[in-house]
């Protein structure tokens, strides 16, 4: 069945994807830890990361169109330095904390950009592109300001090599679907 309204066929097979950089450890244990310990749900599903697209819903079938595309988007990015360092927050706008990007933001913003511009891949989005790592969301206003306070002072420095497209789940968790290393 053809739909011309925009909507998608509601026969269609849909799968739930989303595009990351992974935070290795032993930073990414730490953070995730840091997101259990502030109670935050979605530390026991999310690992530490830092997103390039959030959860976007398209057809299986675009599967494997999506995944040629991005593995031209990696092979035109280089690999390059991630700095994290210090804490950030979404509020009032949002209850959120985060971890800052202190360098590698425009390298990020243009794999974002890339990875975006697929049309199987173009969402609307509720807030403007802005690299982070979340190490809170949705919790007691107490939490998010501990885990501010805790982490002012939190660095970290490592070179990003690959991002990884992740699938959705039934059980709710993230499962890495595959890894495109940048620079081919």
């Amino acid at each position: 069945m053809v739909v011309t309204d925009g909507s998608q066929d509601p026969d269609t097979p849909m799968t739930r994807v989303g595009v990351a950089v992974d935070i290795p450890e032993p930073w990414r244990g730490f953070l995730t830890r840091r997101r259990a310990e502030a109670g935050d749900p979605q530390a026991a599903y999310v690992p530490a990361h830092l997103t390039l697209l959030g959860p976007t819903d398209i057809p299986v079938a675009s599967l494997p169109a999506v995944e040629r595309h991005l593995a031209a988007v990696a092979a035109a990015h280089r690999p390059y330095r991630l700095h994290l360092r210090g804490t950030g927050t979404f509020r009032p706008v949002t209850d959120v904390v985060f971890v800052v990007v202190a360098a590698g933001i425009s390298e990020c913003e243009l794999l974002a950009g890339a990875i975006g511009s697929a049309p199987e891949l173009r969402r609307e989005n509720r807030f403007p592109y802005h690299p982070h790592v979340t190490v809170a969301q949705d919790v007691a206003p107490e939490a998010l300001d501990k885990v501010y306070e805790d982490l002012a002072d939190f660095s970290a420095i490592f070179t990003v090599e690959k991002f990884t497209l992740f699938s959705h789940g039934d059980d709710a968790r993230w499962q890495p679907r595959r890894d495109f290393r940048l620079g081919g």
